[in-house]
């Protein structure tokens, strides 16, 4: 499983690896698996935008729980860049094969660490965690 993930991030810096295997899709499939990979790229710069929110504007709280906040959200959007790249290589890959496309578990993964973190900080709010 690493092994094929290695192989779909380094797909991203030769893309022409992709357009050797099957038949060329429809382009408007491409593309729409294009925008769907920009999407999860979004996400993943939401996600370090907030980490870097977390880290320098939650000073009131215990440097602790401003650190543990700070590095969810930044891990959480490393992990979302880099599943974006594998999950568009696995489709496009499927595309070209004349495959169903992959299911993944990732968005129902990443919606519920979202939930998770959203009802901890909730937690913190309602509890006071900010010192005062």
């Amino acid at each position: 499983m690493i092994g094929r993930f290695v192989g779909a991030v380094r797909t991203l810096w030769t893309p022409q690896r992709v357009r050797d295997e099957g038949r060329t899709p429809d382009y408007r499939f491409s593309l729409a698996n294009e925008r769907t990979f920009l999407a999860w790229v979004r996400t993943a710069l939401a996600l370090v935008a907030g980490g870097i929110a977390a880290d320098q504007f939650l000073t009131g709280y215990a440097p602790g729980v401003r650190k543990v906040f700070a590095v969810a959200l930044l891990a959480g959007g490393a992990l979302c860049a880099l599943r974006a790249v594998h999950h568009w290589v696995r489709c496009e890959r499927a595309m070209r094969q004349g495959r169903d496309l992959p299911v993944s578990r990732f968005p129902a993964l990443l919606a519920l660490g979202t939930a998770l973190a959203a009802l901890l900080v909730v937690g913190v709010v309602v509890l006071g965690g900010a010192g005062r």
